[in-house]
């Protein structure tokens, strides 16, 4: 079960650093808070980038303290309100993204953006779920 947990925070971490800066650096933030002995202790000469510092957590994962595992516990589970609060979101606005927004790159916030510039003419769904996750 520690394994499970340890695993989904990884793959949280990983994800959430590939989709929006605001999300990634509250989730890195948490990890980096409740594993500061042991980022000192095992991972000091680790550099950071590409999963080395999540990596060499786990390779110590024996050695955990139980502030550390559950700072990556919380992790996974910010990562879970997230991907739902996106998924709603894209679901909710997909047809807006598509009339408005199919020329703008994904990543930085620049789709947030585009809905954002068009706030008048996106429809009543698309800034409900905006206004639900709090981008609004």
């Amino acid at each position: 079960m520690k394994k499970r947990f340890f695993l989904l925070a990884v793959v949280a971490i990983f994800f959430v650093s590939n989709s929006s800066a605001w999300a990634a650096d509250k989730i890195v933030e948490t990890v980096a808070k409740g594993c500061e002995k042991e980022l000192t202790s095992y991972c000091k000469d680790v550099t950071p980038g590409e999963g080395r510092i999540l990596a060499c957590l786990y390779a110590h994962s024996d050695k955990l303290t139980g502030q550390c595992e559950y700072a990556l516990y919380d992790a996974a589970v910010q990562l879970e309100r997230f991907v739902a609060a996106l998924t709603y979101v894209a679901n909710e606005c997909d047809a807006d993204m598509e009339k408005f927004c199919a020329d703008i790159a994904v990543g930085e916030g620049r789709v947030l953006k585009c809905l954002d510039d068009n706030a008048e003419k996106i429809s009543a769904r698309c800034t409900q779920a905006l206004k639900d996750v709090g981008s609004k």
